[in-house]
């Protein structure tokens, strides 16, 4: 009998703490962590530089990986059945917020959500990329960050360095939206500018060495855009263009880095970093993709490359050096 007492008085205080357990406050500590799903075209230093300053924009905004956040980063190297899938893992296991690095990447992710916040990283033209109705109002839950090339400057730049260029080659991929867009910018500011232009599409990167090697024969220097597919093979365009001492100016830094002459380009890095701080408001509260303009990040730095400059046989005049050391980068 008394083990039976003992044993209802045991069970009476373990309903009675267990009550008034329910009770408490659950701490902050407790809280559900977010999971951010990040989807990235493929590896290139470029896309890689926008991912690491995806995760130090988080930072900033308070989300930590591991500790206030949970990053699920998926890349595709570029192939189409693995972003599918990809953006469906992060729809089925029901996300906080997604961000694509990448036109491709974006697209992919705005085909199997319009619930999800997604945060675009890095897009040239968000709106003729079907990713938006409007730039400045974006609607539904799509904002991001635009890495629109100043196509200008880069112009004015290929200009000065090669005053007696008549024609201009321009390689592209004519799959990629982003890519698209901006070479249609580019022919318009040449043949505005009085220069010819000789157009060169390919497909996926197995196209780059025969179709660069046509297109450097018939031009006096090859611009490329923000193309993800090229980059990938920017020593096989680079081989051939130097070989018949034909310069390349790229639209992205990290491409000058791989052999490409110079130019002005927006730094990846800040590209991330922008987009990390945007989605860190978004999972935050302050703000809501319908509302957040997309972000135009519209300074470029000068980057030359030395060592493409010196096998080209092309002087760089010192103003332009001094400028890429004090607010660019000079890659010798």
């Amino acid at each position: 009998m008394k083990r039976l007492i003992g044993t209802i008085i045991a069970l009476f205080l373990f309903l009675v703490i267990a009550f008034f357990s329910a009770l408490q406050p659950v701490s902050s500590t407790s809280k559900k962590v977010p999971t951010v799903g990040i989807l990235q075209l493929t590896t290139h230093p470029a896309l890689d530089a926008i991912h690491k300053g995806i995760i130090a924009g988080l930072k900033t905004g308070g989300y930590i990986p591991g500790k206030t956040v949970h990053i699920d980063f998926q890349n595709a190297e570029a192939d189409q059945s693995n972003l599918k899938s990809m953006s469906d893992k992060f729809n089925n296991e029901n996300v906080n917020l997604m961000i694509g690095i990448a036109t491709p990447s974006a697209q992919s992710l705005a085909n199997v959500t319009k619930k999800t916040p997604i945060i675009l990283g890095a897009v040239t033209d968000p709106k003729g990329a079907g990713l938006v109705s409007n730039n400045q109002k974006p609607g539904n839950n799509i904002t991001g960050v635009s890495d629109q090339a100043p196509i200008d400057a880069q112009l004015a730049l290929m200009k000065q360095l090669m005053p007696d260029m008549k024609t201009v080659g321009i390689l592209y991929t004519s799959s990629d939206d982003s890519a698209t867009k901006q070479y249609q910018q580019f022919k318009t500011a040449a043949l505005n500018s009085g220069l010819k232009v000789k157009s060169a599409t390919i497909t996926s990167t197995n196209d780059v060495d025969q179709v660069s090697q046509t297109l450097v024969s018939s031009v006096d220097a090859v611009y490329v855009p923000t193309d993800n597919t090229v980059a990938s093979s920017m020593q096989t365009l680079v081989k051939n263009a130097t070989q018949a001492k034909i310069p390349v100016f790229p639209a992205v830094d990290t491409m000058v880095k791989n052999g490409g002459l110079a130019t002005i380009s927006i730094n990846q890095y800040d590209l991330g970093v922008a987009t990390g701080k945007m989605a860190a408001d978004v999972l935050s509260g302050k703000s809501t993709p319908a509302t957040t303009p997309i972000n135009f990040v519209k300074k470029g730095d000068l980057v030359i490359n030395l060592k493409t400059a010196k096998a080209l046989n092309i002087t760089i005049p010192q103003k332009l050096i001094d400028q890429a050391k004090s607010k660019g980068e000079l890659i010798k």
